[in-house]
């Protein structure tokens, strides 16, 4: 589908605006403009977003809103719902939508999306399925060797099976389970799994695979050696079909390839199938987050579909000028091509939150970090900028020197939580005083004039000077509930979909982390303990010279 005529009129108007507006300071947008909080904040549910801090006007907000229009956000949106195959590089759908909206749902309303009735169906007997398991475990009913309960659950998958529910368990970490311990394992290497092993004890441990298509790599070798270490504690006397059922009581499987995942000795009943319909990045509502309902409670976990839910259906229904996720994405946009920034800071003031950065990190670059369209053109603007970032106070005592006086631009978000999960005397005060100044700071910086009026000597000024203009949002939730994660999670989620449709990339493919791994199985013979003494030299005369000489220097 090629770009309309009247969206490269938008992309246009916005450019030359975006030329006239640059020059402009905070201090003097803030200055012309008394209700900018008020006209430039917006709620739903439990959150409030403040862009205020943005370097836009309110005639920027009419040229954005004015490019989504051309781009037929409306039109996409219906799209994804309806089922259409959106990703169309594998011509699939992007449904992850429907795990929060299960067919028949009891909170289903008048401004549900309306998704294929298969789905939905899918779906709501997964979410049975994940809680009769949850209780299971949960009632201590679950036994593993030597009739013992389940006390430890590992979860073993990579980039979208593990993410999402490492980063949500953390979030949530005050809604925890009393009695269950839940431990996440991603890398390959062995230091990730070794030390845990160490620690954990085989009889009540419960290994969560989550694997897509049940071939990943790092998380089959992982897999693999937890049943072995399972095995070497099984008594002698067993036989071997006894032996199997012991070791199959210690998994569970999330896969869309229920007959690899019975081949690895995994039983039907306790293998969890979710659809291709589901990008990994967007798995946490599936059963990809099975290990965050055992780890707070399938009740806590129902709560933060919910909370997704109500995102959902703000997205769908409000108008561009109220709706949260499609502001998000245009003043990403206004960042990206309007001001011409690269690099993009998240910066949430909760510990909880901790892991939040490198979860969007995959969520945003994996889904828009591309240069090419739905044309297969390449992209004559950037798209994705790179995201990074650390819990608030931590930041600013390593990276925010380079923020305030760094001479880069590089937007922020400020998440802050208005109630804390954990209550300590007056932190959490100290905490929500260090968000709001640093935001403040950055925005409207201080001039050599303020410094000497502060009495600084004069020797001291140009050090002492911060040139301000750091744009801005600040997320405020009420509180860090379920709930309010879940829509958290789907605000963000929503913003790159809609910052897809406006640079026409696909969100929901990503080739680009093949060709490493194809090279790596390519590579993979010359590493072998064979190839150390006799390596192949004619097949590694293909190789570039410095792949070539890395070998040699492996094989010393």
């Amino acid at each position: 589908m090629s770009i309309p005529h009247d969206t490269a009129l938008a992309w246009q108007s916005l450019e030359t605006h975006a030329n006239a507006l640059k020059p402009r300071h905070l201090r003097e947008l803030f200055a012309r403009h008394p209700t900018r909080f008020e006209d430039f904040s917006l709620t739903a549910g439990d959150l409030l977003i403040d862009f205020s801090k943005q370097r836009v006007t309110p005639e920027t907000l009419l040229y954005l809103r004015d490019l989504a229009r051309a781009a037929r956000i409306d039109d996409w949106r219906q799209k994804m719902a309806a089922g259409d195959p959106i990703n169309h590089t594998e011509n699939r759908p992007a449904l992850h939508m429907a795990l929060r909206f299960p067919y028949g749902a009891a909170e289903q309303t008048a401004k549900a999306p309306t998704f294929p009735p298969r789905v939905g169906e899918e779906v709501a007997r997964n979410l049975v399925r994940m809680r009769d398991f949850c209780e299971t475990v949960h009632n201590r009913q679950w036994r593993g060797m030597s009739d013992s309960p389940i006390t430890d659950v590992v979860n073993l998958g990579i980039g979208g099976s593990d993410l999402g529910p490492r980063m949500a368990v953390r979030a949530l970490t005050a809604f925890a389970h009393p009695d269950l311990k839940t431990h996440f394992v991603a890398n390959m290497d062995g230091a990730d799994l070794a030390p845990l092993l160490a620690r954990l004890n085989p009889r009540s441990t419960l290994f969560v695979v989550v694997s897509k298509s049940f071939a990943t790599e790092e998380t089959l070798q992982n897999a693999r050696a937890a049943r072995d270490w399972l095995a070497t504690c099984l008594p002698e006397a067993l036989s071997e079909p006894q032996k199997t059922a012991a070791l199959a009581r210690h998994f569970a499987a999330v896969t869309s390839h229920i007959e690899d995942a019975h081949s690895f000795g995994v039983p039907s009943e306790q293998i969890f199938a979710f659809g291709d319909w589901v990008g990994g990045r967007f798995s946490l509502w599936s059963p990809a987050g099975l290990s965050l309902a055992l780890a707070v409670g399938f009740s806590h976990f129902e709560r933060m579909l919910s909370g997704a839910r109500l995102m959902d259906e703000h997205f769908f229904h409000a108008p561009l000028e109220e709706n949260l996720p499609i502001t998000l994405a245009l003043l990403d946009i206004w960042n990206v091509n309007g001001i011409g920034v690269s690099s993009h800071g998240i910066f949430p003031y909760s510990q909880s939150l901790e892991f939040l950065p490198a979860y969007l990190q995959q969520l945003e670059m994996e889904s828009n970090g591309k240069s090419v369209d739905r044309e297969g053109r390449v992209l004559m603007r950037k798209s994705c900028p790179i995201l990074w970032g650390s819990p608030g106070t931590i930041g600013q005592h390593s990276f925010f020197q380079l923020l305030h006086q760094g001479g880069q631009i590089v937007p922020c978000d400020f998440i802050l939580v208005k109630r804390a999960d954990f209550p300590l005397a007056d932190h959490h005060a100290r905490l929500l005083a260090n968000g709001l100044a640093q935001s403040a700071a950055l925005a409207f910086g201080q001039t050599r004039e303020e410094a000497r009026a502060a009495g600084l000597p004069e020797a001291l000024l140009p050090y002492r000077a911060f040139p301000g203009n750091q744009p801005s949002t600040t997320i405020l939730m009420e509180n860090l509930s379920p709930r309010a994660l879940g829509q958290l999670l789907a605000l963000y989620e929503h913003k790159v979909f809609t910052e897809s449709v406006l640079w026409n990339i696909n969100a929901f493919d990503q080739w680009g982390v093949e060709l490493g791994k194809q090279m790596a199985r390519t590579l993979l013979p010359s590493l072998s303990d064979a190839a150390m003494d006799a390596p192949n030299a004619a097949a590694e005369e293909k190789l570039d010279a410095s792949t070539r000489g890395l070998l040699r220097a492996l094989r010393r």
